[in-house]
């Protein structure tokens, strides 16, 4: 592989024009075909093989046009100081309001508070249920817009008006916080290479990359239901391994050039020796991405497999587009060791700084002759930060998880205080009696059986449809819809459906928000362990392959699983336990969000193993080249730890900019992203991996025999590169 990139890096670095302008006109075709495409709403929203799922599809059989799982909003009124909801004026702005909200082309129904005995007790808090035709995923910005009128116009007549519900549920914006993560990576690129030109490079091709990916995820959106949030995941992890990709490649062409190579050679080498690292690193984090796809989550797996298309292009663009860019710029892009006129630096190193061994070597050389030390350290530290994770509880966010100046969160407070915590998460029971011999009598003993179990407040009674074979009963929980003792009713009311289906032949099903939340919860939870199996299982697969030996990939998969559990122990620290909640503008602890272990496995996966197959390659290009294992170590980190340091800096930038938005679960997956980055770069990639590699010594390198022949060579270390001369290179390519 490395003699055929090395041919494909000195293409593209002589037939820069043609390269460039293949990617311009790339870009512009995904750019056209993104305006040009109907306007992405947002994806229809399903989990299939759910109790929950199983229940909507039922009620849309045997309910037309009830839109069972369509958006709901609770406007939720309350009266001023000293007078009741059930006043004249009072009542007069809240059925205007009522009459309001019913004009929308997307509004199924709208149920008045004094029709529908939705008035507290003490005649202070009154609500308005609307129910859509669509899910809040597909709501349209007109209906929200609607609905925030309507309540505004009340808050004019006098009254406290708050708005709750998934109709408010919005794609979370995250252009800032982009820009901040590219202004941080220019900073970092600067004071790498030591030159604005070099530095430009990466940012530039990982903006193209991204701006490919998400115009085509644009493009195809409506075709495909891809929806808005499909290119969130994609933008994300587009610009952090595009950046990346980039950063090794321009890296090593310095390095070369350093080495007295010319331009053409060099770009050549780096694409031949980094770049094959880029090739087997993309295909780790493209194997966990597409791995999303084992949750059977629809939204999920296509917002995997458009991130792995990014992912691809990037790859792509690291292997051509640099090099030619690297034509363009020619002298102007510095050999290691020679910084910018502009950034004050001179022609180049003076001997003795030449001779000085850099930070990492001298870090890398005190870990050889520390090993152990370093090792328990290393364990022992991400060990501690793991405890959390033991007590890990998992849901879903609701209005209650939202910040306290939303008015999300002042209906929940309000409706809480008027009738109760578990009124923010009503279950919807559904009777299927359709094979019982008296469907009248199940439905009553299934309203009585629930009013008997423990932490019920109110049982409605049952709706029957036209058919009179199918029915709905409304369960309202004594405690708030994130807890665990509403979690504990779904799982008593499911256990008692099926005694009550051994008596009756009727089906009971228990749906709604709470209960799907509870079932993806569940799902997701399931999915843990199969889907760690397969990406670590391919992974450890397509390692051995790179770096021809056992325990290598062995040893990256253990220390990846440390840094994981590491990053939910303290995830479960901040935002189940509180500790720094204050400082990190976390309001509201609970349940760490449910899809938090699995999307942290697939990305902090692919990321963790883009820096042992950039890190350990050096280490394994430097012993197959006649090093000492111990002496490779450290030639591995003499010439990758800076780039590797300057690319996890990079990546903890742009995910710790996702802390300072006011959702819940975005600040979530950046603070959890931010920190496994830091725990798998600095304390297992830096620490624990010298370290073991210098206790095992050769061993590291072993592989039996039987499958050394087996494997193909992909010779990710270059030594095809040794033997091969320019001159046949230059004979193929032209026959190619």
């Amino acid at each position: 592989m490395a003699t055929f990139l090395y041919k494909l890096g000195r293409l593209a670095f002589r037939r820069r024009h043609f390269v460039a302008l293949i990617w311009v006109a790339l870009l512009t075709l995904a750019g056209v075909g993104a305006a040009s495409a109907p306007a992405a709403g947002n994806s229809s929203f399903s989990i299939p093989g759910t109790e929950a799922q199983k229940a909507f599809d039922l009620l849309e059989q045997r309910f037309p046009g009830m839109s069972a799982d369509g958006a709901t909003a609770r406007v939720v009124f309350k009266a001023p100081d000293g007078e009741k909801m059930t006043d004249a004026a009072n009542k007069a702005t809240v059925e205007k309001t009522v009459k309001e909200l019913s004009d929308g082309s997307e509004v199924a129904s709208v149920a008045d508070p004094y029709e529908g005995n939705a008035v507290s007790k003490d005649g202070t808090i009154a609500y308005a249920s609307v129910s859509y035709k669509v899910s809040g995923m597909e709501l349209e910005d007109s209906s929200r817009e609607a609905l925030e009128t309507a309540a505004d116009e009340a808050r004019d007549a006098g009254l406290t008006v708050e708005v709750g519900g998934d109709a408010l549920q919005t794609t979370p914006e995250t252009g800032a916080t982009e820009i901040i993560g590219i202004a941080v990576a220019a900073v970092v690129l600067v004071i790498t290479f030591g030159s604005l030109l070099a530095a430009g490079l990466p940012l530039l091709t990982a903006i193209v990359g991204v701006g490919i990916g998400v115009s085509t995820i644009a493009a195809l959106a409506s075709a495909l239901d891809l929806g808005s949030t499909t290119s969130t995941l994609a933008s994300m992890i587009g610009l952090a391994v595009g950046i990346d990709y980039a950063l090794f490649i321009v890296s090593r062409y310095r390095g070369e050039l350093a080495e007295g190579r010319t331009r053409e050679d060099a770009a050549g080498r780096a694409v031949g020796t980094a770049g094959s690292a880029v090739v087997f690193a993309g295909l780790t984090v493209v194997i966990a991405l597409v791995g999303l796809s084992v949750v059977n989550i629809p939204m999920l797996t296509k917002m995997g497999v458009a991130a792995a298309g990014t992912v691809v292009i990037a790859v792509l663009i690291a292997l051509t587009m640099i090099p030619a860019l690297l034509g363009y710029a020619g002298r102007r892009v510095r050999p290691a060791g020679e910084k910018s006129k502009l950034l004050g630096g001179g022609r180049a190193k003076s001997a003795e700084k030449a001779a000085r061994p850099n930070m990492g070597t001298r870090w890398a050389s005190f870990v050889v002759r520390r090993p152990v030390a370093v090792l328990l350290l290393g364990v022992i530290g991400l060990g501690a930060a793991a405890i959390p994770a033991t007590s890990l509880e998992l849901g879903l966010p609701d209005d209650g998880s939202q910040p306290t100046a939303t008015t999300q969160r002042k209906a929940y407070d309000l409706l809480s205080d008027g009738f109760g915590p578990g009124f923010n998460g009503p279950l919807m029971i559904v009777v299927d009696a359709q094979g019982s011999d008296d469907p009248q009598a199940a439905f009553t003993e299934v309203g009585d059986e629930i009013k008997g179990l423990k932490d019920v407040v109110t049982v409605t009674p049952a709706a029957p449809n036209k058919a009179g074979d199918t029915a709905t009963i409304t369960v309202i929980p004594d405690s708030k819809p994130s807890s665990v003792s509403t979690e504990d009713l779904v799982h008593a009311i499911r256990d008692k459906g099926t005694e009550i289906k051994a008596g009756t032949d009727a089906e009971v099903l228990v749906t709604g928000s709470t209960a799907m939340n509870i079932d993806v919860s569940q799902k997701l939870n399931d999915a843990l362990i199969p889907y760690l199996i397969l990406v670590v299982g391919l992974a450890f697969l397509l390692l051995i392959v790179v770096f021809r030996s056992i325990l290598v990939p062995l040893k990256a998969a253990l220390g990846f699983l440390l840094s994981v559990m590491a990053a939910l122990g303290a995830v479960v620290a901040v935002f189940q336990w509180g500790w720094l909640s204050g400082l990190l503008g976390v309001e509201e602890t609970g349940p760490v969000m449910s899809m938090m272990p699995i999307f942290m496995v697939g990305v902090v996966f692919g990321l963790a193993m883009d820096y042992e197959v950039f890190l350990v390659t050096r280490m394994r290009e430097a012993y197959v080249h006649g090093e000492k294992p111990a002496q490779a170590v450290v030639t591995g980190f003499r010439h990758g730890a800076r780039v590797v340091t300057a690319a996890a800096v990079i990546m903890m930038a742009v995910f710790a900019g996702f802390i300072g938005s006011s959702e819940s679960m975005i600040k979530m997956i950046g603070f959890g992203l931010a920190v496994a980055v830091f725990f798998d770069a600095f304390v297992v990639r830096m620490a624990i991996v010298p370290a073991v590699l210098a206790l095992l010594g050769k061993r590291a390198w072993w592989l039996p025999k039987w499958l050394d022949r087996a494997l193909p060579n992909v010779d990710v270390e270059g030594e095809g590169l040794r033997t091969s001369s320019d001159a046949d290179d230059d004979r193929e390519l032209v026959r190619a």
